[in-house]
Order: structure tokens, then sequence, then C-alpha cells
């Protein structure tokens, strides 16, 4: 098998002209296209849907589906809101900063930036809940190829002890100060 890249990503939505208009007008996405139909196409069941497609860049697609006849949606209760998101990333600090400046003009409610240092981010949620990353790279010369050295042996002692793990503390240290 050979993945070339993820076609797209699905999640449920509210409102599909709602949502379109969100990540059209907060965002820049362009709305690719709608598919609308009564049944499935996979199961055959009878449920009508709107299936949207929005360009999330470089190929990226980002898609929502309505679904007028199920239940409210909810979010997993037993999950912390922070947890499932969609990270955008921009091309630079000062990108984030005006993008942040644009939502917060609109009145939607941006945390951050947080330093993560290989990445800043801010972070606000869309009108289905759904929250949302725009980030940017801040990594230094190394730290990515040292992280994903790193990545075995941290998954190893997560998984032993269920514990933050310290072996990416040099992330932090003068070794990578500005």
């Amino acid at each position: 098998m050979n993945i070339k890249q993820i076609h797209h990503v699905a999640y449920r939505c509210r409102d599909a002209k709602e949502t379109v208009e969100f990540y059209r007008d907060n965002l820049n996405m362009d709305f690719i296209l709608a598919i609308s139909e009564d049944r499935v196409p996979s199961t055959k069941e009878p449920d009508p849907y709107m299936h949207l497609f929005m360009d999330a860049g470089n190929g990226n697609i980002l898609a929502f589906f309505e679904l007028p006849n199920s239940p409210n949606m909810g979010t997993d209760p037993n999950t912390p809101a922070w947890v499932q998101h969609i990270a955008f990333e921009l091309e630079s600090e000062e990108a984030l900063l005006e993008a942040k400046a644009e939502l917060e003009a609109k009145g939607i409610e941006v945390v951050g930036p947080t330093n993560h240092e290989i990445i800043k981010s801010i972070y606000f949620f869309d009108p289905n809940g759904h929250r949302l990353e725009l980030t940017v790279r801040t990594d230094k010369p190394g730290q990515i190829d040292r992280l994903h050295e790193l990545a075995p042996e941290m998954l190893e002692a997560w998984s032993k002890t269920k514990r933050a793990v310290d072996h990416a503390a040099w992330l932090h240290s003068e070794e990578f100060a500005d």
C-alpha cells in the first residue's frame, strides 16, 4: 500500500450553509462542491444528507455532513474539548497574529498564541463546536529530526508508565535558545 495523502477528512455539521460561510468567510477556504442524496451509497440506508467539501490548501479537503434526520450532534462527554481538533498551518508568526486579530474582530473567542516550542498556535471553535487550530512552525534546525529519533523511545516509556515522559526536555534547553 502506498498512501499518497489524505483525500479528505469528514466531520458532522449542524447547518451546511452556516458551515460553508464560516470556513469561507473566516478561513478563506473555497467551497469546492456539494453532494446530496437520499440514500447512503455505502449502506443503502435511507438517510438524506448534504456532503460539503472545502479547500484547505495544497490538495487538502475538509468535508462536512449535515444529517437532518439524525439526533442532534453532541460531543464525546469523556474527551476534553481541547483534544479533538483540526489544525491548519500558516506561513509565518505574523500571519498567525493577523489571523488572531481578524477572528477576534469578527467576535470569535481565540486562545493563544500558545508556544509549543516547535510550533505556535491559536485555538477557537467553529459553529459546530469543532475546535480549530491555526499554527506556524517555529522549530529550530535539528529539532524535528531529534524528536523523530526519540519518538519510539518516548512511546515505549509512555506505554509502560502512562506518565509524561521527559525525553524531549532538551527542547527547552539552551541548545535551541534564540
